[in-house]
């Protein structure tokens, strides 16, 4: 029986392909005689399942190669946020807080599970499948860099120091003194190394486009177009997530690295290169997204807490 609900809906839909000069009969024939949806098409199970592809035999492996893709899904899911905020076609407080509450929920999902990096490995098994992947490394994560170009003003992710030099410099020259390359150099040589070569190469443009586009729009900007009412409202979250990707994030990568390269009377080296005792501590890395919500004091002590000093 077609009830007047139903005739509505199908005169919509008629009116809807007709619009694009289509015929609701086809349509409605392909719906016949489809398949039933599953739960495993709809999710690519198979696929998903068979994204890991150990470049060694040792069992742990898998494990480090799950957790890394897992995280980048994270990330995946926080740049969608960042874009619902920043290319809102009208802004408002309850979107910012909204898509900022899912970012927070997404890092605090990482930082908590990190522990699976931290502990969940065998140390040996670790530092036997590490050198097959030479010269990769977590520091190649575009997406997590492109958080942080959508997050702030890109002269804040510049080191401290040289900010003074960036100012009123065109965004493909601040990039280049950004401070995430300044730790991929060969400690004893100062160049670059492969990781980084390979990185730069891959993403720089990407990364210049990005900047371009969030030049105006990133969430620093966004928070500031914001009336003053609407900015104390989002002034906590804003703050949990800038401990959470500067702070908390990094320090569970340190504490990982320490867990598994700390050696005495020599730690061992990064497989990227990177100089890990001086780049990963937040304390030393000291970004920060949003300086103008913070103290003096709190950001003079940035890290420090969180890594009980």
């Amino acid at each position: 029986m077609v009830t007047t609900e139903i005739a509505e809906k199908i005169q919509r839909l008629e009116e809807k392909y007709a619009a694009m000069g289509q015929n609701l009969s086809s349509y409605l024939d392909g719906l016949l005689y489809a398949d039933y949806l599953t739960y495993w098409d709809y999710i690519q199970l198979d696929v998903l399942l068979n994204l890991q592809h150990p470049r060694t035999p040792i069992p742990d492996e898998r494990i480090f190669i799950i957790y890394h893709q897992i995280t980048e899904l994270y990330l995946k899911l926080s740049l969608q946020a960042i874009e619902q905020i920043s290319l809102a076609p009208v802004l408002s407080a309850e979107i910012f807080k909204t898509q900022l509450k899912r970012i927070n929920n997404y890092f605090h999902s990482l930082i908590s599970s990190f522990e699976i990096m931290v502990d969940g490995m065998d140390k040996e098994q670790f530092l036997q499948f590490r050198m097959a992947l030479l010269p990769a490394s977590g520091f190649q994560s575009g997406q997590f860099r492109m958080i942080e170009i959508c997050s702030t003003r890109l002269n804040n992710l510049v080191y401290e120091p040289q900010r003074p030099e960036v100012e009123g410099l065109e965004l493909k020259d601040v990039l280049e003194k950004i401070y995430w390359r300044s730790g991929a150099t060969e400690l004893a040589t100062g160049k670059k190394t492969l990781t980084l070569r390979q990185f730069e190469l891959k993403y720089m443009d990407t990364f210049l486009k990005l900047a371009t586009e969030y030049k105006d729009n990133n969430l620093l900007a966004s928070y500031k177009k914001l009336s003053p009412a609407e900015q104390t409202e989002l002034i906590p979250l804003l703050k949990e997530y800038d401990l959470n990707v500067n702070v908390r994030w990094p320090l569970m990568h340190y504490k990982s690295a320490v867990r598994y390269l700390h050696k005495k009377p020599e730690d061992i080296a990064a497989t990227g290169g990177t100089n890990w005792q001086q780049f990963l501590p937040p304390k030393n890395k000291r970004i920060v997204f949003f300086p103008e919500l913070w103290t003096d004091e709190e950001l003079s002590n940035w890290g420090k807490i969180a890594m009980g000093e």
